[in-house]
This record gives C-alpha cells, sequence and structure tokens, in this order.
C-alpha cells in the first residue's frame, strides 16, 4: 500500500513538519532563561517583547531577566516554577521549530510527559555547578521513556566556574556517566551561560578552549522529524458516520499513506473491505491521504468498525501490528500512592480504551543509581518495567522512538491518567501459570455517583473484641439506607461463617481474613456502595494490607474502648473464656491489640450509643456526598 506514493501527492502542510524540541532539566538550572535568550539571539522575539522584559527585570531591581518571557501565567512569578508546558516556535537558518519548555518541579512532571510526547530532540540543562540533581535523573528517564533519539547537553551557569576546562569536563563526565546507563547517546556538550548568551548563538570569548558547537549551531544539526509516511499505515477509528445513507469510518491517519482502492483490514473484526473514496470536508478532492491527515473512509462492503478500531493494510504479515492480551510495558508512575499488582484501569491507546491489570511488577527503577531490582510496588513518581493483562487480545504497534506507535496512558476509575504506559511487546506467560484477565466495569465512578447520589467508599472499623464496632456498623447501616445510601456491612462473626469459615485465629489466619474482606469490600466499593467493615484486625500491618488493596477508598475508624470495659461488657462471653484458658491467643488478653495512630476517625464507646453512632454516620455522609 502506497508503495508508488510520494509526498508530491500530498498537503504542502504534511511535507515539511516543524521540529520539536523539548527543553527540560532541575527547577532553577535555567531553562526558562535559556529559552528567553534563545528566542532573543535569534530574533525571534514578537515585537515589543524585549522591551517588556527590559522593564519587568528593572521593577524588580534585576538585570535583563529573560526567563520573564515564558511567565505567562501568575502563579509562575509567584511560585518562580514553570507549571506548564510552553510550545513556543522559531525559525533557525530558514527551518522551523517549536521549542517545547517542559516543567521542571516535580509535582508537574505530568505536564511534561504530555508536551514532550512528540519531540524530536531534547535540551537537557544541567547547572555545571551543581551537577545531576535528582530531577535530571527524573528527567533522564522521561526522555528514554518518551523516546527521544537527539539529545543535547547544556552545561548551563559555567560562568559560575569561570569556564574553567578541568572542572566542567568533571561535569560533563558526570552527565554523560548517568545517560549512558539509560542508553541515551548525548550529540553535544555545550558550555554556556544562558544569562550572558555564551555559546548560545555566538561562541563564548570566556572559553577558547572549547571547538564543539554552540547551541544554535546542535540544534540545526538536529535532523528534520523522520517522514511517517513512508511507514505502513495504521489509522485509529475516531467515530463512524452516516450521511444520506453513506456511511463514512472517521479519524487520522498516525502513520503511512492510503488511496482509493486499497484493501484494508478492520482490526478488531478481521475483515477485509476496499476503500471506495476517501472524503475531506472543506478542502479540494485528493484520491490519497497521508500521516497526520484527519480524513473520512467509504468502504466496501459497508462495514461498522468500531471506536478504537485500527486499520491496517490487507497485505501485511511480518508488519501487521501485535495481538496480545499479555503486554510488557514501561511505565511512569505519577499517582500519589504506589501501584501494586492487582489494580485495574483503562489503557488508553489512540482512540482505544482497553480495560487492563497489573499482572505483573517485572522491574523497578532505582533513582540513585539507575539500576533495575525487583519490587513488590512502584513508588509514586517510579519508573518501571511492567506486564499489563487484558481480558482480550488487543492489537498495538509496539513503541518505536520518534513515533506515536505505542504510546499509552493508563486512567484510573475516576479519569485521571495515573501513568504514561509505552507497549513494548507481547509477555510471554511463565511456564507453569495460568492465564488470568480480570474484566472491568463498563460502569464509570461517575455514572454511579449520578445513579445512587454518593460514591462509594470502604470505612474499616477496628477496635478490641467487646469495643461496639458491630453494634454502631448495623445502627449505622439502617440509619445510611434509610436516607437513600446503598450501604453494606462486613461483620467478622458474619464472614467467618461463610467465606472464612476454612480459617481460625492464627496470626496467618488473620491475615488471610483481613485479606479476603479488603477484596469484597473493594469490589462492592467499586460498584458504588458505602461499605462498612467490622473487624478487631488488630494489627497495624495487617490494616495497612487492607489499605493497600481498598486503595484511595480506604477510611480507617477506630472504635475505642478501654480494655476494662470491653471485658466488663463481654456481650459473647469470650473475655470470660479466654481468662479461663480456653480461647488461646485472644485480643487483649493474649494476643496484642495495636490501636491507629492516625485514623480518619475515632469514635469513644464509652459515650451514648446513639450520640456515636450519630457521628460515625455523619461522618460517612461527608465522605460519601460532598
Amino acid at each position: 500500500m502506497g508503495d508508488t506514493m510520494t509526498t508530491n501527492d500530498l498537503p504542502a502542510s504534511l511535507r515539511a513538519a516543524a521540529t520539536p524540541i523539548v527543553i527540560v532539566g532541575h527547577v532553577d538550572h535555567g531553562k526558562s532563561t535559556l529559552i528567553g535568550r534563545l528566542l532573543y539571539d535569534t530574533d525571534s522575539l514578537q515585537d515589543g517583547k524585549l522591551a517588556q522584559i527590559v522593564e519587568s527585570s528593572r521593577k524588580r531591581g534585576l538585570a535583563v531577566e529573560w526567563s520573564f518571557l515564558l511567565d505567562s501565567l501568575q502563579i509562575e512569578r509567584d511560585q518562580g516554577v514553570t507549571v506548564d508546558s510552553t510550545r513556543i516556535p522559531f525559525h533557525l537558518g530558514g527551518r522551523e521549530f517549536v521549542i517545547v519548555d517542559a516543567p521542571g518541579h516535580r509535582q508537574f512532571l505530568r505536564n511534561m510527559i504530555t508536551g514532550a510526547a512528540d519531540a524530536e530532540a531534547a535540551v537537557l540543562v544541567v547547572d555545571a555547578l551543581e551537577g545531576a540533581q535528582e530531577q535530571t535523573r527524573r528527567h533522564a528517564m522521561l526522555l528514554r521513556l518518551i523516546g527521544i533519539r537527539h539529545v543535547i547537553v547544556l552545561l548551563n551557569k559555567s560562568d559560575l566556574l569561570d569556564f574553567d576546562q578541568a572542572k566542567i569536563a568533571q561535569a560533563e563526565i558526570d552527565v554523560r556517566d548517568l545517560l549512558g546507563r539509560l542508553e541515551i547517546t548525548v550529540e553535544a556538550f555545550v558550555p554556556a551561560s544562558a544569562r550572558d548568551g555564551d555559546n548560545i548563538a555566538s561562541r563564548s570569548e570566556r572559553a577558547p578552549w572549547y571547538t564543539g558547537p554552540t547551541l544554535v549551531e546542535a540544534l540545526a544539526a538536529v535532523p528534520a522529524p523522520a517522514s511517517r509516511l513512508a511507514l505502513d499505515f495504521r489509522m485509529p477509528v475516531q467515530d463512524v458516520y452516516r450521511f444520506d445513507d453513506v456511511r463514512y469510518v472517521a479519524g487520522r491517519i498516525e502513520r503511512g499513506v492510503i488511496r482509493a482502492g486499497d484493501r484494508i483490514i478492520i482490526g478488531s473484526q478481521g475483515q477485509q473491505a476496499t476503500v471506495a473514496e476517501i472524503c475531506r470536508w472543506h478542502a479540494p478532492a485528493n484520491p490519497v491521504a497521508g500521516a497526520g491527515e484527519s480524513i473520512a473512509l467509504r468502504l466496501e462492503p459497508d462495514l461498522v468498525p468500531d471506536r478504537g478500531d485500527l486499520l491496517f493494510p490487507a497485505h501485511e504479515t511480518g508488519n501487521a501490528p501485535i495481538r496480545a492480551a499479555r503486554i510488557r510495558t514501561r511505565l511512569f508512575w505519577l499517582r500519589g500512592e504506589p501501584l501494586r499488582v492487582g489494580e485495574s484501569f483503562t489503557l488508553r491507546l489512540a482512540t482505544a480504551e482497553h480495560d487492563v491489570t497489573v499482572a505483573s511488577i517485572d522491574a523497578v527503577v532505582n533513582l540513585d543509581d539507575l539500576t533495575l531490582s525487583a519490587a513488590d510496588e512502584v513508588p509514586p513518581d517510579g519508573f518501571a518495567e511492567i506486564t499489563l493483562a487484558t481480558s482480550h487480545a488487543i492489537l498495538f504497534d509496539p513503541f518505536s522512538p520518534g513515533y506515536s506507535d505505542g504510546r499509552g496512558v493508563l486512567v484510573d476509575r475516576f479519569q485521571r491518567i495515573v501513568g504514561g504506559a509505552p507497549l513494548l511487546g507481547a509477555a510471554e506467560l511463565p511456564d507453569g501459570t495460568h492465564a488470568i484477565h480480570p474484566t472491568a466495569s463498563k460502569v464509570s465512578a461517575g455514572e454511579r455517583r449520578a445513579l445512587h447520589g454518593h460514591e462509594g467508599a470502604v470505612f474499616w472499623l477496628t477496635g478490641l473484641p467487646g469495643s461496639g464496632k458491630s453494634t454502631i456498623a448495623r445502627a449505622a447501616e439502617a440509619e445510611l439506607v434509610a436516607q437513600g445510601l446503598r450501604t453494606t456491612v462486613l461483620d467478622g462473626d458474619t464472614l467467618r461463617a461463610g467465606l472464612c469459615s476454612d480459617l481460625g485465629f492464627s496470626p496467618e489466619d488473620r491475615r488471610e481474613n483481613i485479606r479476603r474482606a479488603a477484596h469484597v469490600a473493594r469490589i462492592l466499593a467499586e460498584s458504588g456502595q458505602v461499605v462498612i467493615v467490622a473487624l478487631v484486625s488488630p494489627l497495624a500491618e495487617d490494616r495497612a494490607q487492607a489499605a493497600q488493596i481498598i486503595g484511595q477508598g480506604f477510611h480507617e475508624v477506630h472504635v475505642d474502648a478501654a480494655l476494662e470495659l470491653c471485658e466488663q461488657r463481654d456481650p459473647k462471653g469470650l473475655y470470660a473464656a479466654a481468662r479461663a484458658g480456653k480461647i488461646p491467643e485472644f485480643t487483649g488478653v493474649s494476643a496484642p491489640y495495636e490501636a491507629p495512630d492516625a485514623p480518619a476517625l475515632r469514635l469513644a464507646t464509652e459515650d451514648e450509643l446513639n450520640g456515636t453512632v450519630l457521628v460515625f454516620r455523619n461522618f460517612v455522609q461527608g465522605v460519601v456526598t460532598r
């Protein structure tokens, strides 16, 4: 397909794309200053901008502060950091570039991934005096994750080292070692002062020993973006429309070319069709279309693809997309809590959305030395190699640097992007294991909230035997249901009468009892229910495990009553039996109880019962209806 096509058949806008350059680096290492200076030195400032910068600097009692050029958001001036990815076009020798200024501050790394996703090259700004910092390592990992092929290192603030050749050489060695461990090849190390303009567009008189390129020369040497037109055709389906009894399949061509008469395959269906017509609106008719164009296809026969289906050439064999239900994935984790095996998400891949579960965490990157090691979880802002499992095989092209192939993101049930996830290829199933592919609900948390009028959540009541957990849980359940909240109680004795009837009261069995209860509570909460768990759960470690399983909807409630009061109540006669030696390992008598250090709510059950239930009920309502 497209083997006889040339780029001359395509619109000029598709034949001369600008070269995106992302600028990254540790906060305060001078990215914004560099960009302002670069635009000034290449005569790319808009009229009046220089005077504006000079005046802004004068009001603050500063010399010319080039970073003010990018401070279009007031929060940046207030905090002194860049918070969003800014795209700025500029020209160099008749060639068009786009600067992507990516934020350096840790909490804005999500914006950096979005901004740098299509960059052809990167300038990594490193303070020559401070050297590589934590964010330098993190940004270097992101460059590898995104797959940027051309990297230039700017050793900024070299004037603080008086452009001393030996000191700058040592800084270069340190950074080169860091990037080498990530298999990132550096095309140029440029000692510079962005503030003063040394080695930005003109050579520095303070570094006569430096014979490499200036930053402008290094940027000019970056190859233009590789043509996606020569690659095999791919078009994710955006939607299907019907006009005057004619059906059109709409989407954006990610790569390759297509023409009327070509045979294509509809990915999920595996059916073949012929492109009868290529349609555009408000544009001249053209029987050929290429990468980057948004078009509509009329197919024969009149098949109906689904949104997210991948269209590709029918003649492909070795270059066909991968079809797999277990996928090796490189991950940058963005959520504030660690990622653990068994968590489920939506994988967004172009226009497709797939339910996926984390089947395994294969290796986690140690940011201190950039080594890979085994781990049970991925920390916040961490990098890892993981395996995702889907309920059915999906089609994808593996991630390739410089292209959009395989660039996925993970989305949680609240529709928040929690991870960048380039797909590397199919994952083999380990010997002796079964392929388990959990399915996720098609009903979102927002839809359930709209239906029920409240969110789902888990309220984990912990306390000594006889403290009143089940009594409070059942009383609150009745009141909450009466007010229209879908509420379920998981009581310790009820669970042990059925689901956990095979378990005893050893520490191991208690832990398993809590694990099972937590998984059931999570399933119920994800269905939109208010779940009240009433378990002694005496050990902090076991309750922490429950919190990990349940996730953000977990709320620990300490039902606090003195041992003497619980033993005085002794509603089931258990304390008396334990004192008589008839019940071994009884919490409070012969086994410890570890009270929560910082529960979400503490209920003192020495107080009158109705008042305690009211406090708990109000707390639950405040959480699930806010």
